[in-house]
């Protein structure tokens, strides 16, 4: 399966609170910047990657969160609600033992092996959304095949950022770019090493 990272950010890089106000943690007040700006054209495209994963990947607080919205609705025929809960959901944790969502496998003790081995598996897709720690921790773990990054036309100003102010670098090459009707762009990208500097 090809792994591909999911993710809303805002024009300055925050990912968190991208949805309801009601799924606001640790303080944070500027949660559902991103909703109002999802037209048809954009939400099409999001249930469409939904409907195409195989299975999915995620961090324990995405899960978690992912659980309690999506994990609890019967709504099947939503294509998102209708994904996840009708496929293999893996989530990347130390501390979580038993999972109450059905369908969910812990995968403890050696990550990497363990995402080299869904990898490796025949199949389409295996798609992250949210997790941005666990996105941080595969890219620097080479184990992204692509990044979908859907820009939402706000500067939040605020609020926890896909990439951290130190990190490692990284050379993306575009693979597809598009833009929907109320300003949301997509950039899908591929890892492409180290990028190159100017002397």
């Amino acid at each position: 399966m090809k792994l591909i990272t999911n993710t809303q950010v805002s024009v300055d890089g925050v990912m968190e609170g991208n949805g309801a106000q009601s799924q606001n943690r640790d303080g944070f007040e500027r949660a559902g910047w991103a909703r109002p700006l999802f037209d048809d054209e954009a939400m099409t495209f999001v249930d469409q990657a939904y409907q195409r994963a195989d299975a999915f990947l995620f961090g324990r607080r995405t899960y978690d969160l992912f659980a309690g919205y999506w994990g609890v609705r019967k709504d099947l025929e939503n294509p998102i609600v209708g994904a996840l809960n009708t496929k293999p959901k893996y989530v990347a944790s130390t501390t979580l033992t038993d999972p109450a969502w059905a369908g969910s496998t812990v995968l403890s003790g050696d990550l990497a092996a363990a995402v080299a081995e869904l990898r490796a598996r025949p199949g389409g897709e295996l798609q992250v959304h949210g997790s941005g720690a666990l996105i941080r921790w595969l890219l620097a773990n080479g184990l992204v095949d692509e990044l979908n990054l859907l820009v939402v036309p706000v500067v939040v100003g605020q609020g926890t950022r896909l990439f951290p102010d130190d990190g490692p670098d990284l050379a993306l090459d575009l693979v597809e770019s598009r833009a929907f009707p109320k300003g949301i762009t997509l950039q899908v990208y591929r890892p492409a090493g180290r990028p190159q500097y100017a002397s």
